[in-house]
């Protein structure tokens, strides 16, 4: 196996002066004008008036981010809530110093259930078909999303795997030295010219090489991702899978989470001990819904539905 190995120190963003745009809110933009055109294109196929897609648009963009950023909170850091509540809805940290951080600390489970109840309220409104008729659409979109978060994770050298000795490592500087420490260390104020300085310094050399290699979890997890959204675009497009509802959302569900819950084997995480199992929160919280996809696949198959009802 060809080396992947190297040093990972990205800017954090595009700097305009007046304002960063966070790379990890830039996928989030790339990834809900992706899904807007995705479903675009099914919409004009099935025969669905294109002035609905609107409105799905802002269903989905306000569940998936609202469900996004209150399941981070709720699952992973609940603290937050009476540390800094306002950073909890808004893409701002007020504590300690006021600063735009952009949309950072989301958890897809969060995202999957809110957006759910969207697409519920927004089928009942508006759309007023089946509701796994827009889930099985729907849930295409969420693939291809999905990924470009988790390559926005990584763009942030945030969710870092294991450390490892494999020829996949990737040391994340910025993971590994906080921006404290690279200040103290360059005696750079600038955080951003300090990280920079810390891998293009030679005085520097050996703190870097003291940083271990990890597994790069987010590339791992974007690529099981685009291989549900493959699946999923072929089945959708190129067979009868569509006409069984229930069967795509279900595969989504199955898949996806199948792919979260391997993946976390390898992701630097906090440890939930089960007796003689140790599961982390990720994988606890995946199985419910490899379970509920499990469900939605085998009944589609054993009920019978009226696909535009």
């Amino acid at each position: 196996m060809l080396p992947l190995k190297f040093t990972w120190n990205p800017v954090s963003g595009l700097d305009l002066g007046f304002l960063t745009i966070h790379f990890y809110s830039l996928m989030f933009v790339i990834a809900f004008s992706l899904g807007y055109y995705l479903m675009k294109k099914m919409f004009a196929r099935d025969g669905v008036p294109q002035e609905k897609l609107d409105s799905l648009f802002m269903y989905a963009v306000v569940s998936i981010l609202l469900g996004a950023r209150l399941g981070h909170v709720i699952f992973y850091q609940p603290e937050l809530f009476k540390e800094d509540f306002f950073s909890v809805f808004l893409p701002f940290r007020f504590v300690p110093e006021f600063e735009f951080t952009g949309f950072r600390g989301l958890a897809s489970h969060g995202a999957t259930i809110v957006a759910i109840i969207g697409v519920y309220i927004y089928n009942k409104k508006i759309l007023k078909k089946s509701f796994l008729w827009i889930l099985d659409r729907v849930v295409i979109t969420c693939a291809s999303g999905a990924a470009l978060v988790r390559v926005g994770n990584f763009l942030n050298s945030e969710m870092i795997g294991k450390v490892t000795d494999s020829p996949i490592g990737i040391k994340f500087v910025q993971d590994e030295i906080s921006e404290g420490q690279a200040i103290s260390l360059t005696k750079i104020k600038n955080s951003k010219e300090a990280y920079q300085t810390l891998t293009s310094d030679s005085q520097f050399a050996e703190i870097v090489a003291s940083i271990p290699y990890r597994y790069p979890g987010q590339l791992m997890e974007a690529a099981g991702y685009v291989l549900v959204f493959a699946i999923l675009m072929y089945l959708y497009w190129k067979t009868d899978a569509a006409k069984k509802p229930g069967f795509l959302f279900g595969l989504f569900l199955l898949l996806l989470m199948g792919v979260r819950f391997i993946v976390e084997n390898f992701k630097e995480v906090q440890v939930v001990e089960r007796g003689e199992w140790a599961l982390n929160t990720g994988q606890l919280l995946s199985i419910p819904f490899i379970i509920a996809g499990l469900y939605f696949v085998i009944n589609s198959f054993n009920k019978k539905y009226k696909t535009n009802a």
